[in-house]
């Protein structure tokens, strides 16, 4: 069984590191801890990981993260993977940092990414894991905040909840998205 699962971020040295790349550094991480690297191919960096019998693409979008869609949308096409099986994994301004929410669909909640990956698709009925990253800032200061690097204190608890991601990755994977749900969300 295929799955693809995306993170989303942006692409360079200068957003390595920020809130708006947890997608990317989720995938990292979990390439990292399957021995695994990424290739550059078509829209994106993509890896294959091999989990309990199944298939996982990882795929982060070399598009930037307005143009996520174009990405997602080709992967689904080219791998052939129902969209029950994709996983975008993504930042949350709603979500007190650290706090994890998987759903089975939504809107994109102010998210330009989700917001084109939606528009590309013509739907938002597809599974995401949601990474929060709080809402620390001040009036019009929004793409400041998500595009600057961890502070101090989130950085120490950045490898844990990184951890439990790719738990819940895993677990979607392989129990489905209900279990999963119930299993990992409000902890």
């Amino acid at each position: 069984m295929k799955y693809l699962i995306v993170g989303l971020g942006n692409i360079g040295s200068q957003y390595e590191n920020t809130r708006h790349n947890i997608g990317f550094q989720t995938l990292d991480a979990f390439a990292k801890a399957s021995n695994v690297f990424f290739e550059s191919n078509r829209y994106a960096d993509t890896a294959t990981v091999k989990f309990k019998g199944r298939t996982l693409i990882l795929v982060k979008p070399t598009t930037f993260m307005n143009l996520s869609g174009k990405a997602v949308n080709y992967y689904l096409q080219t791998e052939k993977t129902p969209l029950e099986r994709l996983l975008v994994v993504t930042d949350d301004l709603a979500l007190p940092f650290g706090t994890l929410r998987l759903k089975a669909k939504g809107s994109d909640g102010g998210h330009n990414g989700l917001k084109h990956i939606n528009q590309v698709l013509g739907r938002q009925d597809y599974p995401r894991l949601r990474f929060g990253i709080g809402n620390e800032f001040g009036k019009g200061k929004q793409v400041n905040y998500v595009l600057s690097d961890w502070n101090e204190e989130e950085s120490t608890q950045l490898e844990e909840r990184i951890g439990q991601c790719q738990k819940i990755i895993q677990a979607f994977t392989t129990i489905g998205i209900n279990r999963t749900m119930s299993e990992f969300n409000g902890k």
